[in-house]
């Protein structure tokens, strides 16, 4: 039995689950003991400045006994760093190390940690290839796993809105409604036209639309108990971004999640987004106001267009980016690390 401590960032770290807690079933069917160590201070910093010298000597502390126990194991798996932007207790692990990286990190203060972690660690994992060619100047060891998707949980839905009350969906936390905010005018153009269709939000707060009528926006607070359901429900999964560094360095989830409902997608077309879009033709992607309009309009006036994407979409997802797709990926990587490293 391969043993592995994967340090996580708690119960705020949003890729947590699906590239970690996903696989400790899985991989102890494949020989490996997967053992989760999160931060009980969370990955992200308070927002009050005063309080994060708190917040920094709290997480520190909490992370000592795991830095510990890894002697107890074979190998150290990081998801991200320890303390936000800042190399500290890493070094003291057992080695051999992987370092899991599902986002464009090094834009953060001069990417000096993300580097120096890199480098540290025997291998690094990466959501998505724009990741990888730029983790690869790093480190000589990198391999690309994207971010799974629970298809079992995420399936399709045998009663969702029907072709006279559409719902237009988006998922994700509310860091990401200037996203939206960007296409609010083709929202406002495709709502006018179709006024028994709503605009779905699931997320931790409301979003504060200027335009959209506040009668055609169905906000859902985000719950682990929900999320499936309220994006089962959805007529079209959206998820618009801008094209940074930071946007290209998103592994796509929200769109695998709509794809594993059944779900056709308009999308920006922008780093792995463009990539899934190039696989098969589960949705569209748009670049301008016109092409968002016009695309969902299109997937709005035809029902079988939307089934046969939402049905290309669900056959993808499963394929490709599944747990059980993905399991065998991830614990070849852990155990030719640990073998190397004998």
């Amino acid at each position: 039995m391969l043993r592995v401590i994967a340090y996580t960032g708690g119960h705020n770290a949003p890729s947590r689950v699906p590239r970690v807690q996903h696989y400790i079933q899985p991989l102890k069917e494949r020989g490996i003991e997967l053992r989760e160590c999160p931060s009980r201070a969370g990955v992200f910093p308070p927002g009050k400045k005063w309080r994060r010298p708190f917040w920094g000597i709290w997480n520190l502390c909490d992370r000592l006994p795991g830095v510990a126990r890894s002697f107890r194991y074979d190998l150290s798996f990081f998801q991200r760093e320890f303390l936000s932007t800042l190399v500290t207790w890493e070094p003291l692990t057992k080695g051999p190390r992987v370092f899991d990286v599902d986002d464009a990190i090094w834009v953060h203060r001069g990417g000096g940690f993300a580097r120096r972690l890199a480098g540290l660690c025997d291998h690094v994992v990466c959501g998505n290839r724009f990741l990888a060619e730029e983790f690869s100047r790093w480190n000589p060891h990198v391999s690309v796993l994207p971010t799974s998707v629970d298809t079992n949980t995420f399936c399709p839905l045998a009663d969702s809105a029907g072709d006279d009350n559409p719902i237009i969906g988006w998922v994700g936390l509310s860091s990401g409604y200037p996203y939206l905010y960007g296409i609010e005018r083709a929202l406002e153009e495709t709502l006018r036209r179709r006024p028994r269709a709503t605009l779905r939000i699931v997320s931790d707060c409301p979003p504060r639309f200027q335009l959209l009528p506040g009668d055609q926006v169905d906000y859902v607070r985000w719950t682990v108990g929900n999320h499936a359901r309220s994006m089962q429900e959805m007529t079209i999964g959206i998820m618009p971004l801008d094209d940074t560094v930071v946007s290209r360095g998103k592994c796509s989830y929200k769109m695998l999640q709509y794809m594993a409902c059944g779900l056709p997608v308009v999308v920006s077309p922008i780093g792995m987004n463009a990539e899934v879009l190039e696989q098969r033709e589960v949705g569209f992607g748009a670049t301008s106001e016109a092409q968002w309009v016009s695309y969902l309009d299109k997937l709005l006036d035809d029902p079988e267009l939307r089934a046969r994407m939402g049905q290309a979409g669900r056959w993808l997802a499963v394929q490709n980016y599944s747990i059980e797709a993905l399991v065998p990926r991830l614990a070849k990587i852990l155990q030719d690390v640990a073998r190397k490293a004998v």
